[in-house]
């Protein structure tokens, strides 16, 4: 008489929750990867509510008619770089507001954030209190 045994071991591995995790994974750091941006301008945004901690040494205003004003005095868009060059000469840890209209198009204010992030000085949009 042959004597079976009841618990049965199955050599068998279940690869679908390992499959799962890696699945997960991929998509986690597919996500994220794209949120990665390497050659953003680094910007100070104060909230509106907020006061800026920052010394001003600095004011750049651009007006709904795209005029630029360096500390209230009016220079032309291409000299604004020279201008500022001028004006900071060699203070520490420069700091500059950007006043700028509502309607004025991006691009404008890009340029002087550019202008700002190429000579190292730190830059913060000026917002109107809530």
């Amino acid at each position: 008489m042959a004597l079976r045994s009841r618990n049965k071991v199955t050599p068998n591995f279940n690869m679908s929750s390992m499959t799962d995790i890696v699945f997960l994974l991929l998509i986690f750091f597919m996500l994220t990867s794209t949120l990665v941006s390497p050659n953003a301008l680094k910007l100070l945004l104060p909230s509106s509510k907020a006061k800026t901690l920052e010394k001003q040494t600095i004011s750049i205003s651009i007006t709904k008619d795209i005029q630029f004003y360096i500390n209230e005095n009016p220079v032309l868009e291409n000299t604004i770089e020279q201008e500022l060059k001028l004006i900071i000469n060699n203070e520490q840890e420069p700091a500059i507001i950007l006043h700028t209209d509502k309607s004025v198009a991006i691009e404008h204010v890009v340029k002087v954030m550019d202008i700002a992030y190429r000579n190292k000085y730190k830059i913060v949009l000026a917002t109107t209190p809530h």
